[in-house]
């Protein structure tokens, strides 16, 4: 809804975003108009076409010139939800006809794949001052599918020229009020944007970064809403390191066995496991974010000690499906 509390905060005279860059952050195929309109100097261009809606896909321009492999997503979709990479033409028609079965008369498009390692960059703004709270590298399951599984929090100041390059694509876009989570590939030195969300991270990064920049991160963001300017510099932490682990579902069916909430702190690493599904639920494989049954957040200052308190939690514990 991010679009909407735009027009709402423009209409009363609230500070707020600007809705034209909200929307061209939802819409999927907006961004690629916007930014191959940016120009080359500001965003490599990126294979993209709209399906609309009740369009035949085999009527879609550019369909049997399509850079295979290719990816396939709803254009205003969320949390990797029926994206899926496609192999051929055929796998395409296939595709499309099963997301439409689940969700009739969705627009879809089709993207060049970005192969490479996956990175986010997470934004704050006033629309005077844009900082950058940090970045995050991303693991994602096996194709075809787009699934979190798990991510590092990347030593401070984020690389370069990657984060001037992110912040040149998100200004070309007109992202610069709150808080943004951007998604990106690197490949060389180039950053190529895979999708830009004007809202804070989810699936408990955005807590976790709060904690462990020691800054008081969601009153910034409410304080910007209420007009109030941040401070030129926001005084965060730079040392710390976090590991996030997503414990997923690799079937359908009823959950038998997991372990309880719990932290602990040791080697100073702090773990902190928080259930996402109750013992005894029954659900369906979706692959997505859906299947996880749990996060883990690892913190610390040494990503040595990080990821081997990880294993050892991982090695520790048991999630049984039935």
């Amino acid at each position: 809804l991010q679009a909407q509390a735009a027009l709402a905060a423009q209409y009363f005279g609230l500070p707020g975003k600007d809705w034209r860059a909200a929307l061209r952050t939802k819409n999927k195929a907006e961004l690629r108009r916007a930014l191959a309109a940016a120009g080359p100097d500001v965003a490599d261009p990126v294979w993209s076409a709209e399906l609309a809606t009740g369009q035949d896909p085999a009527t879609l321009a550019g369909f049997d010139a399509a850079p295979y492999p290719c990816v396939l997503k709803p254009r205003e979709g969320v949390a990797s939800e029926d994206v899926v990479l496609v192999a051929d033409a055929d796998e395409l028609l296939r595709r499309c006809a099963e997301i439409r079965e689940r969700r009739p008369g969705a627009a879809l498009v089709v993207e060049e794949f970005l192969d490479g390692e996956l990175r986010t960059l997470e934004t704050l703004g006033d629309g005077r001052t844009l900082h950058v709270l940090g970045a995050f590298r991303t693991e994602l399951s096996p194709p075809p599918h787009f699934i979190e599984e798990r991510l590092h929090l990347l030593p401070a100041p984020p690389p370069q020229p990657h984060t001037d390059q992110v912040l040149a694509q998100l200004r070309a876009l007109g992202v610069g009020f709150g808080v943004c989570h951007t998604e990106y590939v690197v490949q060389g030195d180039r950053a190529r944007l895979v999708e830009v969300n004007y809202r804070a991270i989810g699936d408990q990064c955005d807590l976790v970064l709060a904690e462990l920049l020691g800054i008081p991160l969601f009153e910034y963001i409410l304080r910007t809403h209420m007009g109030e300017p941040l401070p030129d510099d926001l005084g965060a932490r730079t040392d710390g390191r976090v590991r996030m682990e997503y414990v997923l579902a690799d079937r359908a069916g009823r959950l038998a066995a997991a372990p309880p909430a719990g932290v602990t702190e040791h080697d100073g690493v702090r773990l902190d496991y928080r259930p996402l599904r109750g013992i005894g639920e029954e659900h369906p494989l979706h692959r997505t974010n859906r299947d996880f049954l749990g996060v883990l957040r690892a913190t610390g200052t040494d990503q040595g000690l990080i990821d081997a308190a990880v294993a050892r939690f991982l090695a520790a514990h048991r999630w049984e499906i039935v």
